[in-house]
């Protein structure tokens, strides 16, 4: 999940034990076993929750600064240079749902680890790729392996959490996936420009390593974890239940969507600010984001907006605070694209939380598979949207990203004011029950 990731991630949690039928123990008996803030074990899960966030996504979008130096080094234009994004992103979304079901049969604690040692693994090999090709195969491995992370952790806090306690563990992972998306991209801006984009890998390499070694000796067994059986037909009628859900399918594309802007805008930025007019080194292009930190903020505040405006007018307001920062940051002026990004990161952010959230709401059973496919969603449109951004911008310079940033934002406005008319529809038809999913 960019730090973006927050809204989706929570919605495992519901139904993430469903599958797996526990043995029936005394109620007291078992929550006495769980982990809340002040209990012994609590705060080792939490150190090792929050590196085991950084980790992951400090590796899933560390090429992710360094494209204009790839491009260079490699003689590969922004299109091809993009690949070593999207092919992670891509590889995590195809499998995050067959990873949930593994972590059903092996344990949360299990999947974790074994993502956590192949990405490292393979994140240490990245620095030497001898070809862009190799390059971009590796960074797909590097995904596919990052993707047992998020369909594990979830459940693991629902599992070994008290209740009252799981908002706040859960934040905890959350911030660690923020920081390692944010720091990661940092840190390789500034060490390669200092000693080149190999060395900045390396770096986000070592870094992931000091982290798989703190959640490895931090993270406390599973005490609640009931081992379930694979079942694809039993599975695959889920998958098929919710993608056979208009609401759901529209909620996927919205997620999707607006993930194409994001993905777009911070794949192809960095191009945009090394160029004139602007000529910024690659430690100050890195630095740029910063602004991720406004995330934070837009996902914290889409609940009030949703309570405010409900959830189709907080839609409304982040597509088009989204698509004001798309048409500010046209100016040729430093100042205006800083604001143009915050204002594409707090719509961004805001959309993904409300479109996220919507899903568990609208999901009244199989809800751990109908997050996965969101998250799915989420995932291959920012896959989608760093490539076809890339070559818009190729194509046709920044003014060609931000069209196509544009073009997608339409495509929720479309979405949103389609689920408007089928509510109403549905609610004025006669004899029918009142839908509270429009």
């Amino acid at each position: 999940m960019p730090p973006a990731s927050t809204g989706a991630s929570t919605l495992i949690v519901a139904a993430s034990t469903q599958s797996s039928p526990a043995p029936v123990a005394p109620v007291a008996s078992v929550e006495s076993d769980r982990l809340e803030p002040g209990r012994p074990g609590y705060r080792r899960m939490s150190f090792a929750l929050f590196a085991a966030g950084v980790a992951t996504f400090a590796l899933l979008y560390s090429t992710q600064a360094l494209l204009p130096a790839v491009s260079a080094s490699f003689g590969a234009t922004a299109g091809q240079a993009s690949w070593t994004v999207s092919a992670a992103t891509g590889a995590l979304a195809l499998c995050v749902l067959p990873m949930s079901a593994l972590s059903e049969r092996f344990g949360r604690r299990q999947m974790m680890t074994a993502s956590l040692v192949v990405a490292v693994t393979v994140g240490l090999f990245v620095p030497f790729a001898p070809s862009l090709g190799w390059l971009i195969a590796l960074r797909a491995v590097q995904g596919a392996a990052l993707a047992g992370l998020p369909a594990s952790a979830m459940a693991y806090l629902a599992e070994e959490v008290r209740p009252k306690a799981l908002v706040a563990a859960i934040g905890l992972f959350v911030a660690g996936n923020s920081i390692g998306g944010m720091s990661g991209r940092i840190l390789t801006g500034w060490i390669a420009q200092a000693w080149g984009w190999r060395a900045a890998l390396g770096a986000v390499g070592l870094l992931a390593v000091a982290c798989a070694v703190v959640f490895h000796f931090m993270i406390p067994r599973a005490r609640h974890f009931t081992p379930g059986s694979l079942n694809p037909r039993a599975l695959a009628k889920t998958v098929g239940g919710h993608l056979a859900d208009p609401l759901l399918r529209r909620l996927y594309a919205i997620g999707a969507l607006f993930m194409t802007v994001f993905g777009a805008v911070y794949t192809v930025i960095g191009y945009r600010l090394v160029e004139a007019p602007f000529s910024l080194p690659q430690g100050v292009v890195g630095s740029i984001f910063l602004v991720y930190l406004v995330g934070t903020v837009s996902s914290a505040t889409a609940g009030r907006l949703v309570a405010r405006l409900g959830r189709r007018g907080a839609l409304y307001l982040a597509v088009s605070t989204t698509a004001a920062g798309l048409l500010l940051s046209l100016a040729d002026h430093l100042a205006a694209v800083l604001i143009g990004l915050i204002l594409i990161t707090a719509g961004f952010f805001a959309g993904h939380a409300v479109a996220s959230s919507s899903v568990s709401r609208t999901a009244t059973k199989g809800r751990a598979q109908a997050s996965a496919l969101y998250q799915s969603a989420y995932y291959l449109g920012s896959s989608a949207g760093g490539t076809l951004g890339a070559v818009a911008f190729h194509a046709g310079g920044w003014a060609g990203t931000v069209a196509l940033g544009l073009l997608a934002v339409l495509g929720v406005v479309s979405i949103t004011l389609y689920g408007s008319r089928a509510a109403r529809a549905e609610r004025l038809r006669p004899s029918t029950v009142v839908s509270v999913r429009g």
